[in-house]
Formats: C-alpha cells, sequence, structure tokens
C-alpha cells in the first residue's frame, strides 16, 4: 500500500495536485516491485468549506477531474473513498487535498526494500517525458513503470525509489543510510530533476549503463562532482530536526545485565493430548486473534475464538459463562494483542483484567492452571491484562491492589512500531522449550504500554527464580541498554516474564505476526521463528 500527495502543487494547480497524487502512488507501488496489475485505489479528498465564491466551488471539481483523468490514463480504478468539506478554522483552509492511496496484491517474495544493497552498484533514473502542463505523457509513464518492473522481477535490479518534491537526490540520500553506504555521483543536474513518475533505481551488475547517474559506495560520503559531504553529517541533520517534536531518543541508560537461566521446565503430568485446545478470548478492541488462532492451527492446536459481548449486563454474563465453560474443556488461554477497550481510561487491559476477575471466569482459569497443568500466554495487550491480573508474576489471579508489577507507558511518552530483537534468558517456561537460550529472536512491536516495571524485591525474586524470559536485546544479543533497542525503556530490558512455575507466559513483541510458515518481513533480516506456539503445542504430548 502506498500513498500520494503533494499540497504544495495541489495549493497551486487541484488538478494537477490530484492526477500527480494517483501516479506517485502507483510509483511507489512499482518501486518496491508491486507491479501495476491488481491495483485499485481509495482517494481521500478534504477541501475547504464551501461558500457562494464560484472558485471555491472549483477547486474540488478541478481535483476530481485530474484524479479521473489518471484513472484512465492509467487504467486503474478507485473502488473507495472519503470526502469532507469542512477543513476551514475562521480564515484559515486546508490546501485543496486529494490523497491517492494504492493497493496492490502481489506475491510478497516479489516485494523489494529500498535501501541500497551493495557497494560499487551503478544508480540509475528514469524519467518520463511530461508535456506542456507538466503532466507525464502516459505512454512514456508505463513504459518506465514496466521496465522498472522487469528488472526488480528479473534481478537486474536490486532497489527503487520513486521521486518526489526534493527530487533524485532525496531518493539517492535515503537509500543510501539504510546499509550505511555513500553515493558517487556522475550526472550532478540528474540529482535535481522531481518529475512525479520518475524512479531511481540500483542495479545489481556493476556493468550497466542505462540511464547511470552514479554509484553506491563503501565509504560514507555523499560525493557530487565539485564538492561532497559526510553521511554522517547529513544523518544528524535529517534525524535531528524535529527530535524536540517527535523524540526519537530517552535521556540515560537502562541497566543491561544479561540473564541466563537454564534449568527448563517441569514436564506436563497429565494424560498425553495430540491436539490441545486453545481457548482465545476476543475482547473489544483485540485486533490479533486471527493471527494468533493462525499460530496455533499451524503449530498442531485445536482453536476455539470465544467473543466476549458487552453491549449490556446479560452480554457480559452470558460471555463469561460461555468462555468458562469453554476453558473447562482446553488445555491453553491465549490473551491476544489490541487495544482492548482503546486502552481508556487511562491505561490498558481494564476491561479484560475485570472480566477474568468475574467468579466463573477465575475459578476454571485457576482450576486449568493448578489442577490440570494448563498453559496460559499473552501477546502485548495480553501480557498487560496478565501483569494487572497478577498471573505474571505470582501465577494466581490477585486484586489489582495486591499486584505490584506493571506494564506502563513508554519512557519516550509515544507509540513505538518496529521490528526489535529480544534474547531468551530462560528456559523455566515450556513456551520456550523450542528457543536457544541467549540467542537473539527478530519480531514487530507494536504498543505504547510496554514499560515493566516492578519493585526491587520483586524484580530480585524474578532473577532468582528465572522468571526474565525474553529481553531486548542488542545487534550482537546483549540486554539493549538503549531505546533504539529497547523501544519502550522496559527495566532490565524486560520483554516477557513468566510465572514461577513458566506455565503463564507474556510478552510484548508479536511472535504471532511472523507469518509462520510464510515469512512475513522477508526484507527485515533476523530469526523469526521463536517456537512458543509449537513448544506449548507438544508440552502435552509428553
Amino acid at each position: 500500500m502506498s500513498y500520494g500527495f503533494d499540497p504544495f502543487i495541489s495549493e497551486k494547480n487541484p488538478y494537477l495536485g490530484a492526477y500527480l497524487s494517483v501516479v506517485s502512488s502507483v510509483a511507489k507501488l512499482i518501486s518496491v516491485g508491486a507491479g501495476r496489475e491488481n491495483v485499485h485505489f481509495s482517494f481521500q479528498e478534504y477541501f475547504q468549506r464551501m461558500t457562494g465564491e464560484d472558485k471555491i466551488w472549483g477547486e474540488p471539481m478541478c481535483a476530481l477531474l485530474g484524479a479521473l483523468k489518471a484513472q484512465l490514463d492509467l487504467g486503474i480504478g478507485a473502488i473507495g473513498g472519503k470526502d469532507s468539506m469542512s477543513g476551514s478554522f475562521e480564515s484559515i483552509h486546508v490546501p485543496p487535498t486529494l490523497v491517492s492511496f494504492a493497493v496492490g496484491v502481489c506475491d510478497a517474495n516479489s516485494i523489494r526494500s529500498q535501501e541500497f544493497k551493495k557497494a560499487a552498484s551503478p544508480v540509475a533514473l528514469f524519467v518520463p517525458e511530461t508535456d506542456e502542463n507538466g503532466l507525464p505523457r502516459t505512454e512514456s509513464l508505463l513504459k518506465i513503470f514496466d521496465h522498472v518492473t522487469d528488472l526488480l522481477s528479473s534481478g537486474r535490479a536490486l532497489s527503487a525509489m520513486a521521486v518526489g518534491r526534493f527530487g533524485a537526490s532525496e531518493c539517492v540520500y535515503k537509500m543510501a543510510i539504510g546499509n550505511g553506504f555513500g553515493f558517487r555521483s556522475v550526472n550532478d543536474l540528474a540529482l535535481s530533476i522531481n518529475t512525479i513518475g520518475a524512479i531511481v533505481l540500483e542495479y545489481a551488475d556493476a556493468n550497466e549503463t542505462e540511464n547511470v547517474i552514479g554509484y553506491v559506495t563503501e565509504e560514507r560520503i555523499f560525493k557530487l562532482e565539485n564538492a561532497s559531504v559526510s553521511m554522517d553529517e547529513l544523518e544528524n541533520l535529517y534525524e535531528s530536526r524535529l527530535e524536540s517534536v517527535f523524540p526519537t531518543l530517552t535521556k540515560g541508560v537502562n541497566e543491561g545485565e544479561n540473564f541466563a537461566f537454564e534449568t527448563p521446565a517441569s514436564p506436563y503430568r497429565g494424560k498425553k493430548i495430540d491436539k490441545p485446545l486453545v481457548v482465545i478470548p476476543a475482547f473489544p478492541g483485540t485486533n490479533c486473534e486471527y493471527d494468533t488462532e493462525r499460530a496455533f492451527l499451524l503449530a498442531g492446536a485445536d482453536v476455539q475464538i470465544v467473543v466476549i459481548r458487552n453491549q449490556s449486563k446479560s452480554d457480559v454474563e452470558e460471555s463469561a459463562l460461555e468462555f468458562s465453560k469453554a476453558v473447562d474443556n482446553a488445555q491453553i488461554i491465549f490473551i491476544p494483542g489490541g487495544f482492548s477497550g482503546g486502552d481508556e481510561p487511562d491505561g490498558s487491559a481494564k476491561f479484560i483484567t475485570a472480566f477474568f476477575r468475574n467468579p466463573a471466569v477465575r475459578a476454571s482459569t485457576m482450576k486449568l492452571l493448578k489442577e490440570r497443568d494448563g498453559l496460559i500466554g499473552g501477546i502485548c495487550n495480553g501480557f498487560q491484562a496478565l501483569t494487572k491480573l497478577g498471573l505474571i508474576p505470582y501465577g494466581e489471579i490477585r486484586e489489582a491492589e495486591e499486584c505490584e508489577a506493571t506494564l506502563t507507558f513508554n519512557e519516550i511518552a509515544r507509540h513505538q512500531s518496529k521490528i526489535v530483537r529480544t534474547r531468551v534468558s530462560s528456559k523455566l517456561s515450556p513456551w520456550l522449550k523450542y528457543a536457544d537460550l541467549g540467542k537473539p529472536y527478530a519480531a514487530p512491536i507494536s504498543h505504547g504500554e510496554g514499560r515493566f516495571v516492578a519493585p526491587k524485591h520483586l524484580l530480585d525474586e524474578m532473577i532468582h527464580n528465572g522468571q526474565i524470559a525474553t529481553q531486548y536485546s542488542d545487534e550482537n544479543g546483549n540486554a539493549a541498554t538503549s531505546i533504539t533497542d529497547n523501544p519502550n525503556g522496559s527495566i532490565f530490558a524486560i520483554e516477557g516474564v513468566t510465572s514461577p512455575d513458566g506455565r503463564v507466559f507474556g510478552k510484548m513483541a508479536h511472535a504471532e505476526r511472523v507469518g509462520q510458515n510464510l515469512p512475513l518481513y522477508i526484507n527485515v533480516p533476523g530469526d523469526y521463528d521463536l517456537g512458543m506456539f509449537k513448544s506449548a503445542v507438544d508440552y502435552f504430548k509428553n
């Protein structure tokens, strides 16, 4: 999925701006290898409040005509959209806005990330011809789109990026910083070209010559024909510009001790079960139940999703009864991620914890743990709930005032969404049977409240017991000490925690969102297979 919109162009010419928004959104899909087949648009329009002036009414009409012309020229249609004409506050108005969202369906293996892949690669620029109005000529544009698609799919090209308002120089810079490369120009003039629809491309073969404007360099220098500047200097300028508004760094350094608890989990003592049943509660705001279901199905379990309804008191009571009955027949409870109740008011997982303190639900949950050697897991919102219930770190449901640990707001004071590394710090839990102690695993995170905090006496006890299951780690596999690798500032870089016996396990990183048998993050290196779902299922086969 991509988008296209330049407010500065649209402000001057709504027709041109809308047309180029559509072209830009497709060019971005082309540059990552998606191609232009199976592409559709959705438009978001936003204009000032309509008055009696003809010119004001003409702005949305011009924008819609421009977007329509682009659709006809590209042979791609819009299947949805949303409009608003309330973009005014007193005498302040939004510019004429038509944002084009382009969605392409394609094989994930055809997608290419946009950073330069290797030194000495030639870098080319493909620019479509334009007419007297500044619009790209359709035949020229589509020829470039198809040519770039062929170069990427055949392996002749390693990466590409669509040109925007700041020209080819912006593309070259952004493509270079990803893997720490530099760039040497052989055509400085070409770097200033900012034609929408143009694409910068990295060739795989050092002998390619078509449209070459420069070369990728090992040395971190942005070198023009008669001048040069350090990439470090450019990167600092680029990243620090909005640091005071949207901080990426925090003050101070967290403790980074590497924990290593080798004592394995206690075995399952019940009757062998080849296909354990997993019960997944889906609360209002839960959004990972299907990813979690798929992970368990692939691991060999049966899964039952129970939708928790809350539109009335009777809904809640009936849901609690349905859930507790399901748990009575299950071996595993898993609370998936999401934003239950919108994380309001003031913090996450409150509705989940209230639900689990229902007498029937509490009784079934504790019976599963204490009498049937069952397992309980939770990721993200689920981890928050387990901690605030007391199941982590105590192994039992407690009242709120008895729970000393919690997951609170990220130290950076905003939501974090990225790929992180987590090292396995303990083998206590059956959930980590197939994970390697000390090994870092990659996983996505997406949370605003992931910082684990607890009083010192409780932390000391947890460390002694081996309950610190996983820690955020740096690229060398050591417990993370900076916000770059520890995205929420969690104490001791704690990412996952267990109950004293290891059978309750919660973590922030989304092990269920990694594609399982189909790699999802094919351009982000790392081992994503923590094996936690397979470990849980096989626990009952002993």
